[in-house]
């Protein structure tokens, strides 16, 4: 844009240049014209036809118009020059035309005055992943790191090799001092990624990988190695030393008896092994010592470290594989033993609980004839008790039975000997003229009626001679009932007089 505009500037005064030459050489060859025709004898009229007739009008308007037009394109091509705009996220160093140095970190319009200028990310990122190579994007804002490595190969303590992918974020000053300090002796971000951070970046992390083994590593030591990188990122690499050491071993030794020595074997190994460790070197007074990472001195600090994924050698693969096996294979003994000690016990505890319940169940059953036994004999007592005590209830019942029975026979005796004696006093006072009487009257009710119920036929033949055959009449009935009242009175022989009391 600026080069264009600049271009177009120097046309347009190009331009300009152009008209003044052909305006002045145009003036020459009309003056030349008229003293030539001045010479011939022209007159002026004429002279004044034929110059007009050659003469070319260029508007009045067009210089001013080329001259704005090369006014404009230079502002516009030297706005580029003068000005440029700060992105989020940059911070930018700029150097004028005066040799004025600045640092530049707000967003915005800015000016540089014809001189230089670099962005540098206020952030920058390392980052060692699968599937990409080696590329750096320092300036590119869309970029998904600064820095882009293939996983890098670094061994551990116990000599196995792994590819490591870590991704670690820079944070760059941004006060003058030290961003200049940077800026002066890096020149250049991708200088400082190349020089500086991408060397502390895998310096670190085989630093870190020498602290522990790959056993360790893969047996709960993963986040153990993340803190320790990124505290080694952040405050310097540890300064270690690599020792031996003798380590007592929980296995005994294991070894053939020779029999020529009798009881005096000799000693088969010491039961010890030799590990080789990295002790820390330490100060006098007593921390760590540390390579301290250049890059601190510029003020670039340490936003985030983090190793992101792990992949051994396939031999060590393998063998971990191998070892899980047997690991596996020893839990799950491990696990059968103890599920068969405890169906052992299991076992033990089902018979102790048979026998408990056993005799439980025998004192149970004891208990409850004991029980029943001692209630047999209560109720047995108590029947007994029963049975003495309702003997004696029924004796006093019989004696209290008697004594009421003899008052009631007393009784019945005196209100019969007063009945006799009452009944004796009556018929003695009207010789039982009553009760004849009352005889009397019943004998006559029976005959009564059996006469009104006697069966007579509807009509009756018969004569009314002496002698003759009884056909049952009135008179027949009546003479009859007269000869049973007289036997019946004879029978009874009383007297219907009342004797008169003395």
């Amino acid at each position: 844009m600026a080069f264009w505009g600049i271009l177009f500037g120097i046309l347009c005064i190009a331009a300009i240049i152009a008209l003044g030459f052909f305006r002045a050489s145009q003036q020459m060859k009309v003056e030349r014209m008229r003293s030539e025709l001045e010479a011939q004898g022209v007159s002026s009229e004429e002279i004044n036809q034929r110059l007009e007739s050659i003469s070319y009008s260029i508007p009045q308007q067009v210089v001013p118009s080329l001259v704005g037009a090369a006014v404009l394109s230079f502002l516009v091509g030297m706005f580029n020059q003068v000005f440029f705009y700060a992105e989020p996220g940059f911070v930018y160093h700029v150097r004028t035309i005066t040799g004025e140095e600045k640092v530049v970190s707000d967003v915005g319009y800015n000016t540089y005055l014809f001189g230089r200028y670099n962005a540098w990310k206020r952030s920058m990122t390392v980052q060692a992943s699968a599937g990409t190579g080696e590329s750096l994007t320092a300036e590119s804002e869309g970029a998904m790191a600064s820095a882009l490595l293939p996983p890098l190969n670094i061994m551990f303590l116990d000599q196995v090799d792994a590819d490591a992918e870590a991704t670690v974020r820079f944070s760059i000053p941004q006060d003058q001092d030290n961003f200049l300090k940077l800026a002066h002796e890096y020149r250049s971000p991708e200088n400082l990624l190349r020089t500086a951070l991408i060397p502390a970046f895998k310096e670190t992390l085989q630093s870190t990988a020498s602290l522990m083994s790959a056993e360790e590593y893969y047996s709960g030591g993963r986040s153990g190695f993340n803190s320790e990188f990124e505290n080694q990122m952040t405050n310097g690499i540890y300064i270690v030393r690599r020792e031996e050491q003798l380590t007592l071993t929980n296995r005994k030794q294991k070894a053939s008896a020779n029999a020529t020595l009798g009881d005096k074997q000799e000693d088969y190994g010491d039961e010890t092994k030799i590990e080789f460790v990295v002790n820390k070197v330490v100060d006098e007074a007593g921390l760590p010592t540390r390579k301290a990472q250049k890059f601190t001195n510029f003020g670039i600090t340490v936003l985030d470290a983090r190793v992101t994924d792990m992949r051994p050698n396939r031999k060590f693969v393998e063998r971990m594989q191998l070892k899980q096996k047997a690991s596996a294979d020893r839990a799950i003994a491990r696990e059968q033993r103890i599920q068969e000690e405890e169906q052992r016990l299991l076992a033990i505890a089902k018979g102790e609980r048979e026998v408990a319940e056993r005799q439980a169940q025998a004192k149970v059953e004891q208990i409850q004839r004991t029980t029943e036994a001692e209630t047999e004999k209560q109720l047995t007592l108590t029947d007994a008790q029963k049975l003495k005590e309702q003997a004696a209830i029924a004796k006093d019942t019989a004696q209290i039975e008697l004594e009421k029975a003899r008052i009631e026979a007393e009784t019945q005796r005196t209100l019969a000997d007063a009945e006799a004696y009452q009944k004796e006093v009556i018929l003695k006072a009207d010789n039982a003229l009553a009760q004849k009487l009352q005889a009397e009257i019943e004998i006559q009710k029976l005959w009564a009626e059996a006469f009104a119920k006697r069966q007579v036929p509807t009509n009756v033949f018969g004569g009314n001679g002496a002698g003759g055959a009884p056909v049952g009449s009135d008179a027949e009935t009546k003479a009859f009932m007269q000869m049973l009242t007289l036997d019946a009175a004879k029978r009874l022989n009383y007297s219907r007089e009342v004797t008169q009391s003395k």
